[in-house]
């Protein structure tokens, strides 16, 4: 059986994390969608499907996928917005695939959750996966069935929705079959200062070449945390679970994060709550963030604060570039979601409910705009321009090599043709 998973149009409204990556590279705890989904099905192989903007760099990531369907080979078509969690939906699936069942489509609604297709690509033409989204138009009229508990991430604010039970569910998968009885300066392959305070170690987790500094604090009252390889705890840092820290990244003296995922080589300082940096990402200063989504290659400005709450303790809203309008969250937290590449200078403020897109450069007193489109420079005080694509490209290869990573051809690739597809939305907000 091959796993493949696909991308609808409704991924539309999760712009901008879905500028610059499918909609399955999303990051919610400790793992992505894509990581959780093959977890879920034992595949012999991977099919991925992806708008045509970002199927480069898709490709790059994942050089074991394929983006055909083998012949003679069983398919599960999967919604890579599709969270392959525990409950009736995801059993129902594997249900499908042990047995192997005739074909069926599961809908949520008119959605495509998955489909099963045996044999798929004697029922499907050769380009079904050539066109950038995939719906159950697309597939040949089989069966279908209703799979209403399915969870999908249709809005940005879901990604915060389901972060809390992702960083636990992540954490019992990542540590199954671990003991963690031994205090943790005692644990193997790691440095943990004898003045580390833990609480409820058997719930913290240590991955090897992690170094824990004099009087951190890993509270796992509340919540397991996980530490990835060669991740470091500085000086009075305090980390209260459920969070997880992924390998190579920094937790800087003194600050504070809970609640939150923290993806592969970041650095974080201040206090941070409830939110995800993807991946690459650096907030590593004093200032707050709290119930906001980073994305890769963002840098925060010392002192920049992000607002979560309004002052009423009203509904927040969010604009969403798919609908150009804002619309309600049900949520009473929520801060800031910002898109790769973009970066901002000391003192920034944030308002409640700001989205700001791919590769922008802020800066300046004053808060924000609550919706700054991609490739904007200037702040409030001075106003706001293009950021010329050419200067764009030469921060993001320079910010990327830090990293001992380089900007792909498929990357400048991409960056040119989201700055040409938001000129647009430039010229409306930006006017």
């Amino acid at each position: 059986m091959h796993l493949c998973l696909f991308e609808d149009e409704t991924v539309s409204h999760l712009q901008p994390l879905i500028h610059t990556r499918a909609a399955y590279d999303l990051r919610i705890g400790g793992r992505t969608l894509l990581q959780t989904a093959r977890d879920a099905f034992s595949a012999d192989g991977l099919v991925l499907h992806s708008r045509s903007l970002v199927a480069g760099v898709t490709a790059l990531a994942h050089p074991e996928a394929i983006d055909t369907l083998p012949a003679g080979a069983d398919v599960l078509f999967v919604n890579g917005r599709f969270v392959a969690e525990e409950g009736p939906t995801l059993a129902r699936l594997q249900q499908a695939v042990a047995n192997r069942e005739p074909a069926r489509i599961f809908l949520r609604g008119d959605t495509l959750v998955a489909a099963w297709m045996p044999n798929a690509a004697s029922r499907l033409p050769d380009a079904v996966l050539a066109d950038d989204t995939l719906t159950a138009g697309t597939l040949p009229a089989v069966p279908t069935e209703s799979v209403p508990e399915a969870a999908l991430v249709g809005r940005l604010w879901h990604l915060l929705d389901m972060l809390p039970p992702a960083l636990r569910r992540d954490f019992e998968h990542a540590t199954r079959g671990t003991t963690r009885d031994a205090p943790l300066p005692d644990r193997r392959d790691v440095q943990v200062h004898p003045s580390v305070v833990a609480v409820r170690p058997q719930q913290i987790f240590l991955a090897p070449g992690v170094t824990v500094r004099p009087g951190a604090i890993l509270n796992a009252a509340d919540g397991p945390i996980y530490v990835g390889e060669d991740a470091t705890i500085y000086e009075q840092a305090v980390v209260r679970g459920p969070c997880w820290v992924g390998s190579k990244s920094q937790v800087k003296g003194g600050a504070t994060i809970e609640g939150t995922a923290v993806g592969h080589y970041c650095k974080i300082g201040g206090e941070v709550h409830s939110s995800v940096l993807h991946s690459l990402s650096n907030k590593s200063h004093a200032g707050f963030l709290g119930d906001s989504y980073l994305g890769r290659w963002c840098n925060l400005g010392a002192d920049t604060n992000v607002s979560n709450l309004k002052n009423d303790y009203g509904e927040v809203s969010l604009y969403d570039a798919a609908l150009d309008a804002f619309v309600g969250t049900g949520r009473q937290f929520t801060g800031l979601f910002m898109g790769d590449h973009a970066k901002c200078g000391i003192n920034t403020m944030f308002n409640t409910g700001t989205v700001v897109g791919t590769s922008c450069n802020l800066y300046g007193s004053g808060f924000v705009p609550r919706v700054v489109p991609s490739f904007a420079w200037g702040g409030p005080e001075d106003g706001f321009a293009t950021y010329r694509l050419d200067k764009a490209l030469d921060v993001a290869e320079a910010v990327m090599a830090r990293r001992d990573t380089p900007l792909t051809d498929a990357d400048r690739a991409l960056l040119t043709a989201l700055f040409e597809r938001t000129a647009e939305a430039r010229e409306q907000h930006l006017a």
